[in-house]
């Protein structure tokens, strides 16, 4: 049964979608059965993994909202190796489709997703940078949601009101659901800055709050452009060592969990 995992947070380039290729390669290059699932109008997970979408080409879209089945819409990738369910400008509407609709309106991906759910070790969905139905769907549908926070001043401001949708999806849609973890981005250990924020985010959030923090890196701006995840595009850079870091952080809460 996957364990799902909802990339979120409000606020524009925080470094979601970085996060979500490159925690979905990496556990796929971990030898886990991986599905990204791209939940974002905009759909960078997409074209940041080097998978281009024609108009007419079936995504999440036709998924949620179309009477199609999810595995025709589903990709099968080699670079990195792992299954995209992908999305393109058509969901853009999607959330004033889905505020028409009366019942069940906040759980489709979690319908959409459960006839495939055995089939992964993981599903990592990237979400849009916005609080509106489509996330509800996302956190509805996850088992945890893991937060990245960029190091700059009111970063904890930003994620209060993420933090309030969360506690309001648990209590109409998803008890079960949690925060899988905080992981501190575009960390530049030059400024004390961003060392103060690394430590608000470990006093607010205590062990919720990863070891590992993702640092500004040029090779991880470069590589969604070249449609390349981090470790196909620059292996040896600090942005990747920073992904395995986090990779190894994710799966070990994981096994610990299941044993414990």
């Amino acid at each position: 049964m996957a364990k799902i995992i909802a990339i979120a947070n409000q606020k524009g380039g925080v470094g979601k979608t970085t996060t979500s290729i490159n925690l979905a390669a990496g556990l796929a290059y971990s030898n886990k059965k991986v599905l990204l699932v791209d939940f974002d109008p905009q759909g960078n997970a997409t074209q940041g993994v080097g998978h281009r979408v024609g108009l007419n080409d079936l995504t999440i879209y036709d998924a949620i909202l179309g009477d199609t089945d999810v595995r025709e819409c589903i990709k099968t990738l080699s670079k990195p190796p792992l299954d995209l369910l992908p999305a393109n400008i058509a969901l853009a509407g999607a959330d004033l489709e889905l505020a028409k609709i009366e019942d069940h309106r906040e759980s489709l991906l979690k319908e959409t997703l459960k006839p495939i759910t055995d089939q992964y070790d993981y599903i990592i969905v990237d979400c849009p940078p916005s609080l509106g139905l489509i996330n509800t769907n996302a956190l509805t549908a996850a088992d945890s949601v893991l937060i990245p926070v960029q190091s700059e001043y009111y970063a904890l401001e930003g994620i209060t009101q993420l933090l309030q949708t969360i506690r309001l999806v648990q209590k109409l849609f998803n008890p079960q659901l949690k925060i899988e973890g905080v992981l501190v981005t575009m960390y530049d250990a030059r400024t004390n800055l961003s060392e103060e924020v690394g430590q608000e985010i470990r006093k607010h959030f205590k062990e919720k709050a990863y070891k590992t923090y993702i640092p500004r890196n040029v090779k991880l701006s470069e590589a969604p452009s070249a449609g390349l995840s981090i470790y196909d595009y620059a292996l040896n850079s600090e942005g990747a060592k920073a992904y395995v870091a986090l990779t190894r952080e994710v799966m070990a809460a994981n096994t610990e969990r299941k044993h414990g």
